[in-house]
């Protein structure tokens, strides 16, 4: 294999652009941070700005493996910013009215509370989606409003403040180390994968996402699948609103999880997901969630303005997603970088098949993996 197609074939990784984006805004950060890649050990903990853009994205990456099951299917939701909401909400609540708010046993029928709470609303989500027909926009924005104000009429409208050792040690704890948060993360990630890398799972799921019709008409019930994945995505975010409220000791049921949704969908897209449905990509997601915490990072970092961080933003996201299109690369950089080889990469046609049959062996697949 010669260089060349080694860095094409490098380049067409799925992977490629989203990692060489994280690299640069990493790199972005040193002139106005000397010591960003350094980490440093305080108190038995490893501190450093890398450590915390991984602490603090945690909660994102949650959600966004989660979402990129959804839009795996073919759907979306919106109601994740509420179920985080809800979650931490009901977990503080209860820890709140205990005596003892250290009690292990309190802390843990909290935590199960407020996840079963969560799995609750995926299951109303997939139930109006799978059963009732509603568009997922529609059926996910119906928690996404009605679920920020339960949230709040838990709450009473007020921020909720816990003392609980055990409950902190979620989103602010340390373990070997490191955040406990992260061990988390890792373990719903691995999960994840093996779930849908190692069984059937994550192929019917791409079926379902590519055609669900199709699959229904093959014997894969569609309907349990998508159910499926909307629980598991406000599962997901269940365990991201947990993180967020033991992050600060409190639930906040107007603020917590704000817009996490849509840092989610840019997530999953950034990672190489088509909001399309089909394949789908659990490695470029955390990738992409990665890129959105530390590019919120650079904001802060580089003094942008706050009343202009979230266009420099959007900048930043129409960039990567663009550098992900084969056709932008070709027409801005040649074919060397754009949509691969053959006809594509040389810009020439192909030539038409003579005839149906010709032309229905030439029409492009759908791969799943």
């Amino acid at each position: 294999m010669t260089t060349s197609s080694r860095w094409r074939a490098l380049t067409h990784h799925n992977l490629f652009w989203p990692v060489a984006v994280l690299v640069l805004l990493l790199l972005v950060n040193v002139p106005f941070t000397p010591d960003f890649f350094s980490i440093k050990m305080a108190d038995g903990h490893l501190y450093g700005s890398l450590v915390s853009i991984v602490l603090f994205g945690s909660p994102l990456i949650l959600v966004a493996v989660g979402m990129t099951l959804v839009i795996a299917t073919g759907g979306i939701d919106l109601s994740v910013g509420a179920v985080v909401a809800i979650t931490g909400a009901l977990a503080c609540s209860y820890i709140s009215d205990q005596h003892d708010q250290g009690a292990l046993s309190g802390v843990l029928l909290a935590m199960g509370l407020g996840l079963l709470a969560a799995v609750v609303c995926g299951l109303w989500n997939g139930f109006l989606v799978a059963r009732m027909g509603i568009q997922p926009i529609i059926a996910t924005l119906i928690i996404m409003v009605a679920g920020r104000g339960v949230a709040q009429l838990i709450t009473d409208g007020q921020i909720i403040t816990i003392n609980s050792e055990p409950y902190k040690l979620i989103g602010g704890g340390y373990w070997l180390t490191l955040p406990f948060s992260i061990f988390v993360v890792a373990v719903v990630v691995a999960v994840t994968v093996v779930l849908t890398r190692r069984t059937a799972l994550g192929l019917l799921v791409e079926a379902v996402g590519g055609n669900a019709e199709a699959s229904r008409l093959v014997g894969i019930r569609s309907r349990r699948i998508k159910i499926m994945v909307y629980a598991f995505c406000a599962l997901c975010a269940g365990i991201a609103g947990l993180m967020i409220s033991s992050n600060t000791s409190a639930a906040d049921g107007n603020n917590a999880g704000l817009w996490i949704e849509l840092d989610a969908i840019l997530a999953v897209v950034i990672g190489g997901t088509s909001l399309l449905g089909g394949r789908f990509s659990v490695g470029g997601t955390v990738v992409g969630a990665l890129v959105i915490q530390t590019l919120t990072t650079t904001i802060y970092t580089i003094g942008v303005p706050t009343q202009t961080n979230l266009v420099f933003k959007a900048a930043v996201v129409i960039v990567v997603c663009l550098l992900q299109s084969p056709k932008f690369r070709a027409k801005v950089f040649g074919a060397r970088f754009g949509a691969g080889s053959g006809a594509k990469g040389s810009g020439k046609q192909a030539a038409a098949p003579a005839d149906p049959a010709a032309a229905s062996e030439a029409a492009p697949k759908m791969e799943v993996s």
